[in-house]
């Protein structure tokens, strides 16, 4: 993958059209652990087609910003994990179960029944079309094994970890074909490694490791501290982050910019590229190139340029289209400015 210095990506999402998606429930708090059909505003059989139409939109709408990594979108999706966890084999969506959700509220989530497994492939199509529609690099997410594992009720396995193995094995055959689908670089989603510290630090390294385990593509782990539609309060630090140097992941999301990170922090990822935030998720307003710039430079006090990938904190979609596209275009012309200079 040949890329300019200081490379410009999303996290993931981007804003779905409202004649897609039930925005107004998205926006009201909504992040689906199990499916919903209902979310969606197009009749089955025509989705499949509108949710393509949507895809494109995105794509364009990122090249357009000057993207140099572009994604799909996550347009197809409810939410960024419910769409690869419920189509497992031992895994109930159906016959929900519940469990605390990262804000402190009950959420329903899928229960495992028996043995996960992957029978059929999931995304690969979602890759496939990806791949066509542009001549940039391009990134496709699925959500980690670990937090899918907290998005579960156990009522199978011994242990939760015995259980995330399992999810680590099915995302492992996936990431293979993937990769075989031509993208460049594949992330694994793993919010919860921040949230369930305790249970992060016995075996969250260990079911990535099983995810990645012979995979040669380029891949990433995005950890964050929630959507800014549901989190209003951001800790100023990241719980469970060093620890990610010992897997073997080429890159480490980390979100930045809401929270101020300090990026001492990256001294930490010595073996990793680091994907940092400097578009925030919580603020109405697009963010200035120069404001853009100067996290930029801040970043390059603490990781090398040659390492430093620039991102927004997180996905996109909880923001207005309009909003979403102006952020990211701020990204990529003050990015434009630190690279002019270097």
């Amino acid at each position: 993958m040949d890329l300019n210095i200081l490379p410009t990506t999303v996290v993931g999402s981007y804003p779905q059209p409202e004649w897609l998606i039930d925005r107004s429930r998205l926006r009201a708090g909504l992040v689906p652990r199990i499916r919903m059909q209902d979310l969606w505003r197009v009749e089955s059989p025509y989705l499949e087609e509108a949710q393509d139409d949507a895809t494109l939109l995105a794509i364009r709408d990122m090249e357009r910003a000057g993207l140099d990594i572009v994604t799909d979108g996550e347009e197809r999706r409810e939410s960024y994990s419910n769409c690869f966890a419920t189509e497992l084999d031992g895994v109930d969506g159906d016959n929900p179960g519940e469990v605390m959700g990262r804000t402190g509220r009950t959420t329903l989530v899928p229960r495992v029944v028996g043995p996960i497994r992957r029978t059929k492939p999931v995304l690969v199509r979602d890759a496939a079309f990806l791949r066509a529609a542009t001549d940039r690099a391009v990134k496709i997410t699925i959500p980690g094994p670990f937090t899918m594992a907290m998005q579960s009720l156990n009522e199978h396995y011994a242990t939760d970890e015995e259980m995330a193995m399992d999810y680590a094995a099915a995302v492992n055959e996936e990431l293979a074909e993937l990769f075989e689908a031509g993208v460049d670089i594949v992330q694994l989603d793993e919010p919860w490694a921040q949230s369930r510290y305790d249970q992060a630090k016995d075996y969250a390294v260990k079911v990535i490791n099983r995810a990645l385990e012979g995979i040669t593509g380029t891949t990433a782990i995005h950890l964050c501290f929630g959507y800014a539609q549901m989190v209003k309060d951001k800790p100023s630090g990241y719980s469970f982050l060093p620890e990610l140097d010992a897997t073997r992941a080429t890159q480490i999301s980390i979100e930045a910019a809401e929270p101020e990170l300090d990026l001492s922090i990256a001294a930490a990822l010595p073996s990793k590229q680091i994907m940092v935030g400097v578009i925030s998720m919580g603020s109405g307003q697009p963010e200035t190139p120069e404001l853009v710039e100067a996290r930029v430079r801040a970043a390059l006090k603490h990781v090398p340029a040659e390492r430093l990938i620039v991102a927004p904190d997180c996905g996109m979609k909880y923001l207005s289209r309009d909003l979403a596209f102006a952020k990211l275009k701020a990204m990529v012309e003050g990015t434009a400015a630190v690279r002019r200079s270097l």
